[in-house]
């Protein structure tokens, strides 16, 4: 059974950092892009980054740009996603995923197979 367990979330006042960590088992994503997603209240799910099978090549939003740091480490089957200068806009359930299909790093939900169950970030101002 494959399993992304997302850890790091809480709250953090505006301005603030948080680093959240992703652990897949069941299967190695070596070779597939691994992402982040973020849903906050009422709203759809939104990509936020991705990074591809070599750990070299990023894709973020635009709202995230220079603030958020997505990176993996192959050998630990783990992705993480640093965030920094937090807004209260980014007050969201953030969501780590797993694709089985493509190994660029992709902003396409649809191509991301594996989900975890998410984890609360607050920002507050």
């Amino acid at each position: 059974q494959v399993q992304l367990v997302e850890s790091g979330g809480g709250l953090v006042q505006a301005g603030g950092s948080l680093s959240l960590s992703c652990a897949a088992s069941g299967r190695t994503f070596a070779g597939n892009s691994m992402g982040w997603f973020r849903q906050a209240p009422g709203k759809e799910r939104q990509f936020v980054a991705s990074i591809d099978w070599s750990a070299r090549r990023t894709s973020y939003a635009e709202s995230v740009k220079g603030r958020f740091t997505i990176s993996r480490d192959i050998a630990k089957n783990t992705v993480s996603l640093q965030m920094n200068s937090l807004k209260p806009e980014d007050t969201a359930v953030y969501y780590c995923a797993g694709s089985s299909e493509v190994p660029y790093a992709t902003e396409v939900a649809d191509l991301y197979a594996y989900w975890g169950q998410g984890t609360q970030v607050t920002v507050s101002s």
